[in-house]
């Protein structure tokens, strides 16, 4: 059968996340009914991370069999039809062919994601549901430095949520920077993959550090510390982004 990758994107407000479930729309189960729609086939498509209820992304990837060889650009635009059709705020950037081996999850080397972070007074309009609002401005140069005390092959288990199901909580993070531009903090980690819940409590853990609660080396301690309760607040969802894989 034709397998094809597809480039996604979602804004994630409304949904339970990205993988189907009994309680809520998934992003999984939108880009599903769009398919059956389409081409009357009931179909798994399967994503490359699976992002939490209100987690958007820019550059997520999936893979999907149909029984139909269909041009890429077709397909594109048909599922984007069926998706608008049905009010979902799930776009289809690309469809490409691919050989059968491919594997969105299993294929990936990396994944990129962007935490964003608006310190301001005044409340978000346009961006809310899209940022982590902080009244209090934040020293992104001691979050920065604190991040790199992450960066590197460490086990985790601070910094991920006690419904995990990874077997192991040993990742090694490639990146882990935040810079500012103007009240618009950005926090992008990379990895080949994450623990649930890693960026979201790191971000919220470099916060601390940011208000000048918790000094960096504090951070250093909760990760050594392998126990949960070191962790800082975790981030709310509205903030984070995946925003690639590579191959």
């Amino acid at each position: 059968m034709p397998r094809f990758r597809l480039l996604v994107e979602y804004d994630g407000t409304s949904y339970v996340g990205w993988q189907r479930q009994d309680n809520g729309r998934s992003v999984q189960g939108a880009i599903e009914g769009a398919i059956l729609r389409l081409t009357g086939e009931t179909v798994s498509v399967r994503g490359a991370g699976r992002t939490d209820s209100g987690v958007h992304a820019r550059g997520q990837v999936a893979h999907t069999d149909l029984t139909r060889d269909w041009p890429t650009e077709t397909l594109r635009n048909a599922l984007n039809a069926h998706l608008g059709q049905h009010g979902e705020r799930v776009a289809i950037l690309d469809a490409e062919s691919v050989p059968e081996t491919f594997d969105a999850r299993f294929s990936a080397l990396r994944r990129h994601y962007l935490y964003r972070i608006i310190c301001r007074r005044s409340p978000l309009a346009l961006e809310a549901k899209r940022a982590w609002w902080v009244v209090k401005p934040l020293d992104a140069a001691l979050m920065h430095a604190a991040a790199q005390t992450l960066v590197g092959r460490h086990d985790f288990t601070t910094f991920r949520s006690v419904h995990c199901q990874a077997n192991s909580p040993v990742r090694t993070l490639d990146r882990l920077d935040v810079a500012q531009d103007g009240d618009v903090i950005e926090i992008r980690a990379t990895a080949q993959s994450f623990l649930h819940n890693q960026i979201r409590s790191l971000a919220g853990t470099l916060k601390m550090v940011g208000e000048g609660k918790w000094p960096v080396e504090r951070v250093r301690a909760a990760l050594d510390a392998r126990d949960r309760k070191a962790c800082g607040p975790v981030a709310p969802p509205e903030g984070l982004y995946f925003m690639q894989v590579d191959y």
